[in-house]
């Protein structure tokens, strides 16, 4: 017989009662208004998205800077870790994350899941909007990045808004092409592949690649989006 949840911490938010729950040691979910929004045994996609999305920036030629990569939600901190796997040493990591205490759960009861990667030196968390992230790099008010991760609990999807959508639009889409270094990388998670959305990334320029992680099952779908070299 599986063993109950255990509801480690509640905390009201703009967008509902958020919960860290467990049942073993490395079984946890994260809810938000009864809504499961992850799993850490269930983070197959999560875990390819971070390290496709950064693939190749540790083997950068020399004279290269170090890469600099915003990823966004932080959740249980299992993307992080899997980017923090494949980057080098000298690497600058954004984490965008809306709600503090989500960085007070992976601070404590969810660091042994990841190692303690939110407090690994190269991570830096900004508790606030990925889109207003990825807006200052557009404009030139900080550095570009080498690769964005938007790992969040709602991907693109049939009713996203085409052009106004603060992450998924046309408008939003031209931001992130301009935030990223020429050859950079821009990956999203989904619950499902979208296809209007990769219509998008394609006009605006970038080479795109669609996966869904998996054997059989539930399978999610995740998108490298990469701004050419040249």
């Amino acid at each position: 017989m599986a063993r109950a949840w255990e509801v480690l911490d509640r905390r009201e938010t703009a967008d509902g009662l958020l919960e860290l729950r467990r049942r073993a040691a490395d079984d946890f979910l994260i809810c938000v208004g009864g809504r499961v929004l992850m799993n850490s045994r269930a983070s197959r996609s999560e875990l390819e998205l971070g390290v496709w999305t950064c693939e190749g920036l540790a083997e950068r030629g020399n004279g290269a800077p170090p890469p600099r990569v915003l990823v966004a939600g932080l959740g249980m901190g299992l993307t992080l870790r899997a980017v923090l796997d494949v980057l080098p040493a000298a690497s600058e990591v954004v984490v965008a994350e809306l709600h503090p205490v989500v960085a007070e759960w992976c601070r404590g009861p969810l660091a042994a899941l990841t190692d303690g990667a939110v407090s690994d030196a190269r991570v830096r968390v900004h508790l606030g909007d990925v889109a207003a992230c990825i807006a200052a790099a557009a404009a030139g008010e900080v550095a570009p990045f080498e690769a964005i991760v938007l790992d969040l609990f709602e991907g693109p999807h049939a009713k996203t808004d085409a052009r106004g959508d603060p992450l998924y639009g046309t408008d939003a889409i031209d931001r992130c092409f301009r935030a990223l270094a020429p050859g950079g990388a821009l990956g999203v998670w989904g619950e499902v592949r979208e296809p209007g959305f990769e219509s998008r990334l394609a006009r605006r320029g970038f080479e795109v690649e669609a996966r869904r992680p998996g054997r059989g099952g539930l399978r999610h779908a995740i998108v490298r989006a990469r701004r050419p070299a040249a």
